[in-house]
């Protein structure tokens, strides 16, 4: 083939944006498009049976709504809640409020029959029951709405570090190492227990973090960004903790300050919720009226002005002042953690806007984090946000070699497993900083959910892992 039939075979292969190949088009699409003569298919979420006329709502998650669609009595005989069905027939104005345009059915075709015993029915089911049909759950408003903000959240984050120019790297799942040196880590360990040698010849775990792998890359492609799945052995039963969740992580070389990283996060989390607002009005609406009726207006106000910024030592004074109308269960001392009470009082009463605190104490950071020059704290920030409280744990990394190497013999660590985090410290440091997001605990703040169980398909936690 000749470089002329190339190029032609290519331009007939190319597909615009806008087209699509999949043989039938989604409900949220024929609603916005001008065709009259249309086919859906999806799940029949009601239906509503008369003499002469019924209806049916049908919904293929992909709008929050669905489309009711206009049946005779024979047909509508043959539906039930949970039947998955394909419909043809033409759209018509709607006389109701809920939407322009629905469906009147020509032809019908069930695609799969569905049970009496189907537990979705028309009526509102608590979260906690949603949780016990993982495998169900979507189907209804509450779990297909969060799958779509999700989505957009997702897309969120990659089209804002797409204009700033990072670069989107892989961090292994299986690592020879635990980041932080907490230790709360899941060993791998191969199913044939009769053969005692490990697989891999040495203790391998699922990765708490892909940060220092991403340190890695950094160090040759200056800006890069991670997202994937980490996983904690905590034996935690909060809302904030699941055992497996998904972590937005970026490492930025020739970062000498905190402040353009405290720009970038905060860039980031605006830039995502404005995509969101602005993709998912719908969903947005829904959870403004059934989760949290502030929602849109504390996402709102969180894009319109800058965020709060104060160290940790100006956090502790205004801990200790407020002591004598909130009595906290934890010390406000300097030198003691921030707890969960801490940060909620910080970011949803005193500042009522999301807040950085900057420069914690060194003892209570992990080694890879850059000394700071007054021999007492080192250069970090969590961000925390109204009702959620940490979302995102970042710091510029410590990049001169002495005294990374003398920071990680304090913490006991094994200098020979890490040799090669200290080489990159040896051949050609650069000084970079970076930072990691929650993405479960992000989708609690741009849907008013408040637990992560709620925003991740298949949740995972202490004593539960099904599916």
């Amino acid at each position: 083939m000749n470089h002329s039939n190339i190029l032609k075979f290519i331009q007939k292969a190319h597909y615009t944006t806008n087209r699509s190949i999949l043989p039938s088009k989604t409900i949220k699409t024929i609603l916005k498009d001008n065709s009259t003569n249309v086919s859906v298919r999806g799940w029949v979420r009601s239906v509503r049976k008369q003499k002469q006329i019924s209806f049916a709502t049908i919904n293929d998650g992909s709008t929050l709504k669905g489309i009711q669609a206009i049946l005779n009595e024979k047909d509508a005989e043959k539906l039930s809640t949970g039947t998955c069905v394909e419909l043809y027939g033409s759209l018509i104005p709607s006389p109701g409020k809920e939407q322009s345009k629905e469906l009147n059915v020509e032809k019908m075709k069930i695609l799969g029959e569905c049970d009496s015993t189907y537990p979705l029915q028309k009526k509102r089911h608590s979260l906690e029951f949603l949780r016990t049909i993982g495998h169900l759950r979507m189907r209804g408003n509450t779990g297909s709405a969060v799958l779509r903000v999700r989505n957009a959240a997702n897309e969120g984050l990659h089209d804002f570090f797409k204009s700033q120019e990072f670069i989107l790297t892989n961090t292994p799942i299986l690592t020879s190492h635990d980041c932080e040196g907490g230790g709360e880590v899941f060993k791998i360990s191969p199913i044939d227990t009769t053969n005692p040698t490990e697989f891999f010849k040495k203790p391998v775990y699922l990765t708490v973090s892909g940060q220092l792998h991403a340190e890695i890359t950094a160090l040759a492609m200056s800006r890069v960004y991670t997202f994937g799945p980490v996983f904690r052995a905590e034996e935690s039963m909060t809302s904030r903790h699941l055992a497996e969740f998904w972590m937005l992580e970026a490492e930025m070389a020739f970062i000498d300050e905190l402040a353009p990283l405290l720009d970038v996060t905060e860039a980031n989390v605006q830039e995502t919720t404005r995509y969101v607002l602005d993709t998912c009005s719908e969903d947005l609406s829904f959870f403004n009226q059934w989760v949290d009726k502030s929602l849109l207006e504390r996402l709102q106000k969180s894009i319109a002005k800058p965020y709060v910024r104060m160290t940790y030592s100006e956090a502790i004074d205004v801990l200790q002042k407020a002591q004598n109308k909130h009595k906290f269960q934890f010390p406000t001392e300097w030198g003691s953690s921030l707890q969960s009470e801490h940060e909620r009082y910080l970011a949803s009463e005193y500042c009522k806007h999301p807040v950085f605190i900057t420069d914690y104490p060194a003892e209570l950071k992990p080694f890879y984090m850059r000394a700071n020059e007054d021999g007492k704290t080192v250069g970090c920030f969590d961000l925390l946000l109204p009702g959620i409280g940490e979302l995102v744990g970042g710091s510029l990394r410590e990049e001169r070699y002495a005294i990374l190497e003398q920071k990680m013999r304090e913490a006991k660590m094994n200098i020979e497993d890490y040799q090669w985090y200290l080489d990159l410290r040896k051949y050609g440091s650069a000084p970079h900083g970076g930072y990691g997001i929650g993405f479960e605990r992000l989708l609690l703040w741009l849907t008013g959910l408040e637990n992560v169980r709620e925003v991740i398909p298949m949740p995972r936690w202490v004593g539960h892992c099904k599916y």
